[in-house]
């Protein structure tokens, strides 16, 4: 696959990721099963009478975009395009709220117009004043990965040169109720730091925006570049996940002896991390091995925030120790193989090799 540069990144996160400086210089440790973004001076980038209407998803997505776009040094992207899994959720639960509480009588239309999943695009592009192609990918755990994919056919076919690529999920009261009935969270407060040694069921819940401008040319901020990009959906078993993983690396004139840095999804679930084990002693068992979700929690777009941490790596050639779980990496990292799934059925795989 040919490089496609990543020549800007924009992250908004539970972490100091909006801030500059060095990869996790402060880092935010929370005792608790549901992390919350934190949030910039949104008024630097939108006006003071836009931000009172906009939910924060909205506002956390277009941080992100114009982080991204300010680092790449590029005004207006070619094409707009984002992943969510769950798109706006408050002003959906606030909509839903008034049409029964006032039992589907004078509802005012804001909330429901802005509970779209494709709101955030939307309002990126205006804010921006880009006509230009836009798009946004619903498909769950491969909602992020999809549009990472659309990037990248838009450039290789040759109808952009800056395409502006994310992926955002937010939690909210409403759906964090309603999937802590599923089991998906732990049931008690949880170190962040102590999460991926974990015994038990669940993980914590998170949220995050992160936005990616994306070239066939090389910017001069740019440090690595999506060599390789492949999705795995409901493998049967572990082995089917370790034949694709090398299936994919063969593809990409790799091996497993030329990773520096495996870069894993482990949520601190003893039932979904297991996978993650399984894959590192059979194909990276002396490799080191990071983590993120720990830093971020568990939604479904988390590999956005993956991938953005992955490419600051690849900036600072370094692997802070916060993020660090086995083994020390090499002193120059040339090659990153981020893995992720969610929920055990979404599996995705990204190659990020230095520029």
């Amino acid at each position: 696959m040919s490089p496609i540069y990543i020549n800007g990144s924009g992250c908004i996160s539970p972490q100091e990721t909006a801030t500059g400086g060095l990869l996790l210089a402060s880092l935010r440790e929370y005792e608790q099963a549901r992390l919350a973004t934190v949030d910039p001076d949104y008024k630097q980038w939108i006006d003071v009478k836009q931000i009172r209407r906009m939910s924060r998803v909205v506002k956390m997505g277009v941080g992100a975009a114009n982080l991204s776009l300010e680092e790449a040094g590029v005004a207006m992207p070619d094409a707009i395009i984002t992943g969510t899994a769950y798109g706006c959720l408050d002003d959906t639960g606030v909509f839903l709220t008034k049409m029964v509480n006032q039992q589907e009588e004078m509802l005012t239309p804001t909330a429901f117009i802005q509970s779209t999943h494709n709101t955030v695009g939307g309002q990126i592009s205006l804010l921006l004043g880009c006509n230009a192609y836009n798009n946004t990918f619903v498909h769950r755990g491969f909602s992020f990965e999809n549009s990472l994919l659309d990037a990248i056919m838009i450039l290789k076919e040759g109808s952009a040169k800056h395409v502006l690529a994310g992926g955002l999920d937010e939690i909210t009261n409403y759906s964090h109720d309603i999937l802590t009935r599923f089991g998906l969270y732990k049931k008690a407060p949880v170190k962040t730091m102590e999460l991926l040694n974990s015994p038990t069921r669940g993980t914590i819940a998170g949220e995050g925006a992160a936005f990616f401008t994306l070239s066939m040319e090389k910017g001069d901020h740019a440090a690595a570049a999506v060599t390789g990009l492949s999705t795995l959906y409901k493998p049967m078993w572990e082995g089917e996940v370790i034949g694709h993983i090398v299936k994919f690396l063969e593809d990409n004139d790799c091996t497993p002896a030329d990773i520096d840095l495996l870069l894993t999804g482990r949520n601190g679930d003893i039932d979904q991390d297991e996978m993650y084990e399984e894959v590192a002693a059979a194909l990276f068992p002396d490799h080191a091995e990071a983590s993120f979700k720990h830093l971020c929690g568990e939604y479904p777009t988390a590999t956005a925030f993956g991938l953005w941490m992955a490419n600051r790596m690849m900036a600072e050639q370094a692997v802070p120790a916060a993020a660090a779980f086995y083994g020390k990496a090499p002193e120059r990292l040339r090659k990153i193989l981020l893995y992720n799934h969610y929920q055990g059925t979404h599996h995705s795989l990204i190659l990020l090799t230095a520029c």
